[in-house]
């Protein structure tokens, strides 16, 4: 009898392939976000997407506070059509950095979710910057 695991058979390599490269162009992790920080390499801009207030207590170091419901093309203006942002929020509990690349996407600018969120920062070790720079004691609010 077959696992559990098994009893869907897996897809062919050719489809693994395509799925998980598909998968690369629309995510990063927050490892690589920091070791481009570290490195100096910030072609681009990190978004915090949750309220003020929760970025102000705790948010990833060299991140700008763009809540995503004011994510629209007079606010965006400044910023050139080939800008590519990487959003986070506060975690894979929270939808708020899809809600933020689905309002980027349609604006047209490249995007790229960072996943994990603050929670994920904080689960690779790394701190936070902020009024308060939580450490995981009582969860991460996103207040978006």
């Amino acid at each position: 009898m077959a696992s559990l695991v098994r009893s869907i058979p897996a897809a062919s390599s050719a489809i693994a392939l395509k799925h998980f490269s598909h998968r690369l162009t629309l995510e990063t992790d927050c490892s690589d976000v920091h070791a481009s920080q570290q490195g100096g390499e910030l072609d681009f801009v990190l978004v915090d997407v949750r309220g003020e207030s929760a970025f102000a207590q705790g948010h990833v170091p060299g991140a700008i506070n763009m809540p995503h419901r004011l994510m629209t093309a007079e606010y965006l203006a400044s910023y050139p059509r080939d800008t590519l942002f990487v959003v986070y929020c506060a975690g894979p509990h929270c939808n708020g950095a899809h809600r933020a690349a689905v309002k980027l996407a349609a604006l047209e600018y490249p995007v790229k979710e960072m996943m994990g969120g603050v929670m994920g920062w904080l689960d690779e070790g790394f701190s936070l910057a902020g009024e308060q720079a939580l450490q995981r004691e009582g969860g991460v609010a996103c207040a978006c």
